[in-house]
């Protein structure tokens, strides 16, 4: 399963390594409103919510849906600024009627393909999107009411909140991080220019990868291992082709991808640390699921759990044919769970316990990619 980014003739200099520090604040404001996310955040989480001034508190709360459970496009520039004043005045040159239909994306969504209108224009699109804010709560649906009936109010509001939380506590993040995204994207761009795209997808996130097209068509296509499903091009925004990275320190373990209609596709990736794990693909957490979902599987797991044993031993053990168990261990050793040595001429069998004992956080990191 992958999203897609169809980059077919897009020159190597349209793809842009960047630094934003209004995607880091979003990232930031999605730590705070979703802790549970971002466990070794804690410390930092417990003690910028408590130092937070109520009137800030409580305007966060009315507009957390824009970074909670989806980061709103706004919060993704693709021209990042060197300060968030500089990104904040891109910003405010978004017409209203897109810059609101980015606002109210307040659920996530398994499909981006389905085009919304603004709901400053559809009424349809207008009660859904006040259904689902009145189902977050009356500050939230405040929110909206006076986003619906004054935007321009609204945006004012809301870039005098992205200020104040700049003073209150960004602005000290971001002196702090900013200097180690900027270097990264540095990185990035010099090994775009030596290495190529396929190998800097690879240093950037183990999701993204490069698929060429190899029946001569010269199709080019960046794909992005998420369980949502989305397809976009480089061309989405006619006037400023391209594609924008996007670096985060407090992103982990959340991978975006930021596509609409006339918006050119961007992509937040969290910065390489040593103390990161690698990420397993969908398709192989998917993998180790099935294969331990089969009950005789699972009987087969707590013996070999405990020590090496023979295809011979478990037939014994289980009453079962030494075929049947062949194909069982057969199945367990492609998903990558038993480590396998041979010693004369048996060969022995045991359950590899690091990566049994992962798959419950390579679960959680992929559903929450």
């Amino acid at each position: 399963m992958a999203n897609v980014i169809d980059i077919t003739g897009l020159p190597p200099e349209r793809i842009v390594f960047a630094p934003s520090p209004l995607a880091e604040l979003g990232a930031a404001l999605h730590a705070l409103s979703e802790p549970a996310h971002h466990p070794g955040l804690h410390g930092w989480v417990t003690a910028t919510n408590a130092g937070l001034k109520t009137d800030l508190a409580d305007r966060l709360c009315e507009a957390d849906f824009l970074w909670r459970s989806a980061r709103s496009d706004i919060l993704l520039p693709a021209r990042p600024g060197a300060t968030l004043a500089e990104d904040l005045d891109e910003l405010d040159k978004i017409d209203d009627e897109p810059f609101v239909a980015a606002v109210f994306e307040i659920t996530c969504s398994p499909a981006y393909t389905r085009l919304t209108p603004s709901p400053l224009v559809d009424e349809g699109e207008r009660a859904r999107v006040r259904e689902m804010a009145a189902a977050r709560g009356p500050r939230q649906a405040g929110f909206t009411d006076r986003m619906l009936t004054d935007p321009d109010r609204l945006r004012v509001w809301l870039r005098r909140l992205f200020e104040d939380c700049e003073d209150a506590f960004f602005g000290d993040i971001w002196r702090r991080v900013g200097i180690q995204l900027a270097a990264d994207a540095r990185h990035k761009t010099e090994l775009l220019r030596r290495k190529g795209l396929a190998e800097t997808l690879h240093a950037t996130s183990r999701a993204l990868s490069l698929d060429e097209a190899q029946d001569g068509s010269g199709g080019t296509r960046i794909l992005v291992d998420k369980l949502a499903i989305g397809r976009t091009t480089a061309f989405a925004s006619p006037g400023d082709p391209g594609v924008t990275f996007l670096p985060t320190s407090f992103g982990w373990p959340h991978l975006l991808f930021s596509h609409a209609a006339g918006w050119r596709p961007v992509l937040q990736y969290p910065v390489a640390s040593p103390e990161l794990p690698a990420a397993a693909t969908l398709e192989l957490v998917q993998q180790r699921l099935e294969a331990l979902s089969h009950p005789m599987r699972m009987r087969l797991c707590r013996s070999l759990s405990r020590g090496p044993h023979t295809t011979g031993e478990l037939a014994t053990a289980f009453g079962i044919t030494a075929p049947e168990v062949s194909r069982h261990v057969a199945v367990l050793k492609k998903a990558g769970l038993l480590q396998t040595r041979r010693r004369g001429r048996y060969v022995l069998h045991q359950l590899d316990l690091q990566m049994v004992a992962r798959l419950g956080s390579d679960f959680l990191e992929g559903v929450l990619r």
